[in-house]
Parts: structure tokens; C-alpha cells; sequence
């Protein structure tokens, strides 16, 4: 199965052997300035809109209330002058004249203390102001009027008897007030709006309030993933934030952590090679180191026999170096791929039939078999490539098959792609071991492996070939049985998305 890689790309070392990206981590940033806290700027930020809004929504409604108010005591006016105007009308009728004390009356007992009346007969002229001295002798038309001269601070309302005729007029308005609104009105006005100030003050108190709460509860996960990636950058690579749900920030949190777990896990991959490619190096090394030491005090003589001795030696090293370059450069993608169409049947056939020889000198037989029944099975790959990873696999194959076995490769196609089957007869992978096959360096039995020739490199390196051409290898095998590989190769080839390498 295709597996999850962490391209970590080329990184430069310093002159003390670490990365310089690693070495990184631990670099105390310089620029960091302390300042307001998100969640206070948050809070603000709440703050502001709701103080934008109360202020829109206040002047909105003070507008609007107060045009309708104004239209409301207006009315409120209208209908006074209308019942003060008909009860004079019935004064008028009864009496067929004004009489001062009357109006007088009508005014104290019908119009507050804060509205003022005017009384006018048929002619226009007043008869009745209550703005006039109160003292009878100084009443008189001579005698100065404090009414409003604007018609919009006043109300006037004709005074018509039962028969039509009209009598007069009568004119109210408010004390000390150009809008009509008495001293009631005002009161009532002030107590909305101060009422409207309290809510204001109110909303913008919880406005700042929910700010608070729900900045922190924003920023609670953020300081989280900050802590975590803190002790990541402090070498605890084993951090996580511990973060699961489907918002963004939890998401942001879990792949935190995926890339947490890709670090650790590549960091360790790393370790793991250097000590496995030590161990590696070590053994042919110190087999010739011996061979030579013995023959440079004469234990053993400088014939063919040794020299030879250390010459496989050497050519091992040399095969397991190129054969790490190669895996090296196929993971990084730095090997270009040459794609060009295949056809199978006849490429593997070839490739087969230049390996009889070698199977035959191992005392092994060899076969091919096309089982793709005359349909289409042509792919687009690098032909370079391909042979090495199926000459790989036969390689394996031939190395852990008893003399007098068998090995068969055949090609099948599918509904999307073509199998490349390497099936033999040979010693098996036990279940338990069938996940780790394809690890560098791994082998089930190390010692029966070097013997029989084997590096712990070639499939590994197969592997990320397949890869490379958007395949994968399945296995299958039982102890004492046989093992049988299937590279399962797409029909076309899809672009390759330049690796994303890591620059310190």
C-alpha cells in the first residue's frame, strides 16, 4: 500500500553536524514586542460595535420619535382647543356675549397652569388673554400680548354655535414652549430617553462582557497549539495539543498535530538510518580491516584468496552506498522520470529471459507467464526504472529460494492498470513481519540474509519506484510456502507535483 511520506528535503548542516533549521528552534525571536492581548482586542472590538450600534439605533429612534411625538402633542393640543372652543360656543349661546369672568373660568377650570389661552370674537379682536395683568383696572385692548406670533407654537380653533354662526376663535399654546409640549410632555420625553441612555449603557456593558468570554473561549485553543508548538520547538517532539472537533481551530489543532506526529516520526526515521546505515558499514569494515591487520602481521598471506576477500567486501559497500543514493534521490524526487508507453508482456518477457542464466547457475528454474488473455497491456512509465524494481524483486526471490525451486513472473491486467506478479516457492515472510518488509535495512533472519547476499535496501527502494509511478506492491506469503510481490502499475501517468523541501 502506498505509504505517508514527510519530504524533509535537503537540509544544510552547520559546522557542529545540526541542521541549521533544527538548530532554529531553539533561537529566541528578537522581535516580539509586547502589546494588547487578542482577547482584549477582541473585547474592544465588541465593545465598538456595539457602541456604533446603540449610537445608530439611538439616533435612528430619536429622530423618528421625536417627529412622531411632536405630530402626538400637537394633536393632543388640537383636541383641547377643540373642546375649549365648544364649550365657549355654548357659553356664547347662552349668554350672547363674552364675559371676561367667564373665559376666565373656562381657562382655570378646562387648561392646565402651563397653557395659555386666547379668547377672539367675530371681529379678531381679543377678548380674553390670560397673559394680561391679573389686576381688572389695567385690563384692556391696550395692554401688551406674551402669545407666540409663530402659528406653529399654537393652535387655533374657530368657535361656532349649534346654528353655524361663528362667533370667534380661540387660540392655546404652551408656556415657555415654541413645540407644544408641556411641562407633562418634556417629563415624559426625558424619561425615554433617559431610559434609552440606560439601555445604551447597558448593551455596551454586555456587549463587552460577551467580548471577554468569547475571545477567551477563541483563544483558549489558540494559546493551547501556542504551548504545544513551543515544547515541539524545544525538542519535546512527543507534544500534542489533543484537539478534535469540526470547527477551524480544532481542526487547526489536529493538524498540529498530524504534522507533530510526521515530524517525530520522520526525526526518528533519521536516527534510525544513521544508526542503520552505521551498523551496515561497520560489518564489511571491520571484516577487512581484519582481513588486512591479519595479513600485515602474516597471519594470513597476501594471496588471491584473501585479496579477493576484501574486494567483496569492498564491492558490497560500494553496491549499498549507490543503492541508499538511489533511495535517497527516489524520495526526494530529484530523479527525473523518462515516461514513455510500455508494453508490458513483451518488456517483462525481456527482462526474464536476460535473468535465465543467472536463476539456472543458482540451480533454480525460471518462467514467464502472460495471463493478460491478448488484452491491451500497455502503461506509461520509465522503462529504467520499472526493470530495476522487477529485477529487484526476482533478486529477493532468488535469494530465498531453496536450489530446485521455483520462481514464476507473469503479467495480468485490471480495470485501471497491469500487474507485475513475482511469485516463488522459497522460505516465506511470516504475517508478523509482512508490515515491516519494506523498511531500510530489514530483514527476518539478518545473519541467513547477508550470506545470502542481501543489503535490506532493494525493496524499500522498489517501493518508493512504484510510488513514483502513482502504484503500489501488495505481498503475500506463508513460511515455508513462498512469498508472492504484485506491483499494480496505473495505465497513464500522472504529473508529478515538484517535492516541497526544507530549507534552514
Amino acid at each position: 500500500m502506498p505509504s505517508e511520506r514527510f519530504e524533509t528535503g535537503k537540509k544544510h548542516r552547520n559546522a557542529s553536524g545540526v541542521s541549521s533549521s533544527r538548530a532554529s528552534w531553539n533561537t529566541p525571536r528578537k522581535d516580539v514586542r509586547p502589546g494588547i492581548s487578542y482577547a482584549t482586542r477582541m473585547a474592544f472590538a465588541f465593545a465598538a460595535a456595539s457602541i456604533i450600534t446603540v449610537l445608530i439605533l439611538v439616533g435612528v429612534v430619536s429622530v423618528v420619535w421625536s417627529g412622531v411625538f411632536s405630530d402626538y402633542t400637537r394633536t393632543n393640543m388640537e383636541d383641547i382647543a377643540t373642546a375649549t372652543a365648544q364649550r365657549l360656543a355654548s357659553a356664547y349661546e347662552q349668554s350672547g356675549d363674552w364675559s371676561s369672568d367667564y373665559l376666565s373660568a373656562v381657562a382655570e377650570t378646562t387648561l392646565s397652569d402651563d397653557i395659555g389661552i386666547q379668547v377672539m370674537d367675530a371681529t379678531g379682536t381679543v377678548v380674553y388673554d390670560d397673559t394680561w395683568p391679573t389686576t381688572p383696572a389695567l385690563r384692556g385692548h391696550s395692554l401688551t400680548s406674551t402669545a407666540p406670533t409663530e402659528d406653529s407654537a399654537s393652535v387655533t380653533e374657530p368657535i361656532v354655535t349649534a346654528d353655524g354662526a361663528t362667533v370667534g376663535q380661540v387660540r392655546i399654546w404652551v408656556l415657555g414652549s415654541d413645540v407644544l409640549l408641556s411641562k407633562a410632555d418634556n417629563a415624559f420625553r426625558d424619561r425615554t430617553f433617559n431610559a434609552m441612555a440606560l439601555a445604551a449603557l447597558i448593551a455596551v456593558c454586555i456587549s463587552i462582557i460577551i467580548g471577554f468570554l468569547v475571545s477567551h473561549m477563541l483563544t483558549s485553543p489558540l494559546r493551547r497549539i501556542t504551548s504545544t508548538a513551543k515544547q515541539v520547538r524545544d525538542g519535546d517532539l512527543s507534544a500534542r495539543t489533543g484537539m478534535r472537533g469540526d470547527d477551524e481551530i480544532d481542526r487547526l489543532g489536529e493538524t498540529f498535530d498530524e504534522m507533530a506526529t510526521s515530524l517525530e516520526r520522520d526525526l526518528k526515521h533519521e536516527r534510525r538510518i544513521t544508526s542503520d546505515v552505521a551498523h551496515e558499514l561497520r560489518t564489511p569494515l571491520m571484516g577487512m580491516l581484519a582481513t588486512v591487520e591479519a595479513m600485515q602481521d602474516g597471519v594470513m598471506p597476501a594471496d588471491d584468496e584473501h585479496l579477493e576477500t576484501v574486494a567483496s567486501e569492498t564491492r558490497r559497500l560500494a553496491r549499498l552506498v549507490q543503492q541508499m543514493l538511489d533511495l535517497s534521490r527516489m524520495e526526494a524526487k530529484s530523479t527525473p522520470l523518462n515516461i514513455e508507453k510500455v508494453e508490458m508482456v513483451p518488456f517483462v518477457r525481456q527482462i526474464v529471459t536476460g535473468q535465465e542464466q543467472l536463476f539456472r547457475d543458482h540451480d533454480l528454474r525460471l518462467r514467464f507467464n502472460d495471463e493478460t488473455q491478448g488484452r491491451d497491456a500497455s502503461i506509461e512509465a520509465d522503462p529504467d526504472l520499472i526493470t530495476q524494481a522487477i529485477i529487484n524483486i526476482m533478486s529477493n526471490a532468488m535469494r530465498y529460494t531453496p536450489e530446485g525451486g521455483w520462481v514464476v513472473v507473469s503479467v495480468k491486467t485490471e480495470r485501471r492498470g497491469v500487474q507485475v506478479i513475482v511469485s516463488d516457492t522459497g522460505i516465506g515472510i511470516a504475517k508478523e513481519d509482512l508490515p515491516r518488509i519494506f523498511s531500510r535495512f530489514w530483514r527476518a533472519d539478518a545473519s541467513r540474509a547477508r550470506e545470502a547476499g542481501g543489503l535490506g535496501v532493494g525493496l524499500s527502494l522498489t517501493q518508493q519506484i512504484v510510488e513514483r509511478h502513482h502504484g503500489y506492491i501488495s505481498v503475500d506469503s506463508e513460511l515455508e510456502k513462498g512469498t508472492t510481490f504484485t506491483i499494480h502499475l496505473p495505465r497513464e501517468h500522472t504529473p508529478e507535483t515538484p517535492s516541497t523541501t526544507i530549507e534552514s
